[in-house]
């Protein structure tokens, strides 16, 4: 599936026809009819909008032909936060899921995804904004997991957290002011919290978390890459695990 569709006729047609439109950037100023209509679309598929400066466009575009208008598709269907916890009722697993606190680079989205598949892990929880979303780089990255792990988009990360802890599930989340994560009872049903790659978890999501992890760094650098990151508390879940067995 094309990664971006430009041009009004077309943008209109992928909302129409359901496509998932993950970005929708339009000229800023730009007010006729057919880019009014546009904008109607997106606001019911509760599409980011973003308007931008005509260079910002421009530099965007792929055909040269955007007619002010550029939509971003998601190249794979997103799940429901329920479809990854029917995964885990279907297995006979506690959940286990990760949580991603705004990745931005498509190359750690798809690497986490693989991670995820690799430690039999029900799927991804991904916010709407501020966020990568599934590019064809990331469905490349992940090397084929992401036809096996589900990955939902949600409005509000705090909100989803909040609701996963009333059905029972802990929240530990990746930061360097944490406890030695080998000391933490990481078993049961959990949520791995990973930040972004310069700020790391926001307060926001960190005071949510019932865990603050760190991981023993012995370099002369303070910071894992976070896909690395990710790997590292996610296997340690799984050694536990497989003790607990």
């Amino acid at each position: 599936m094309s990664e971006q569709i430009e041009g009004r006729n077309a943008v209109l047609e992928a909302f129409r026809s359901g496509k998932c439109v993950d970005k929708l950037f339009i000229l800023d100023g730009c007010q006729d009819g057919p880019v009014r209509t546009i904008a109607r679309e997106a606001r019911k598929k509760d599409t980011i909008i973003n308007y931008v400066a005509k260079e910002r466009l421009d530099q965007l575009s792929e055909t040269g032909a955007h007619q002010g208008v550029i939509a971003q598709v998601a190249a794979y269907e997103y799940a429901s936060v329920e479809d990854i916890l029917a995964k885990a009722r279907e297995k006979g697993e506690d959940p286990f899921i990760f949580i991603l606190d705004n990745i931005e680079d498509p190359h750690n989205l798809g690497a986490i995804i693989r991670t995820a598949n690799l430690a039999g892990a029900h799927g991804v929880i991904i916010p709407k904004r501020r966020a990568v979303g599934l590019t064809s780089t990331v469905a490349k990255t992940s090397a084929g997991a992401l036809n096996y792990t589900p990955v939902a988009k949600v409005t509000n990360l705090g909100h989803t957290i909040d609701e996963l802890k009333e059905q029972g599930m802990w929240f530990v989340c990746a930061d360097m002011g944490g406890e030695t994560m080998y000391n933490l009872n990481l078993t049961g049903p959990i949520g791995v919290v990973i930040g972004n790659e310069g700020e790391g978890v926001s307060r926001l999501i960190r005071e949510k978390c019932d865990f603050v992890a760190s991981i023993p760094m012995k370099g002369d650098i303070d910071s894992l890459n976070a896909s690395v990151a990710a790997g590292v508390l996610g296997y340690e879940i799984v050694r536990q695990r497989l003790q607990k067995k």
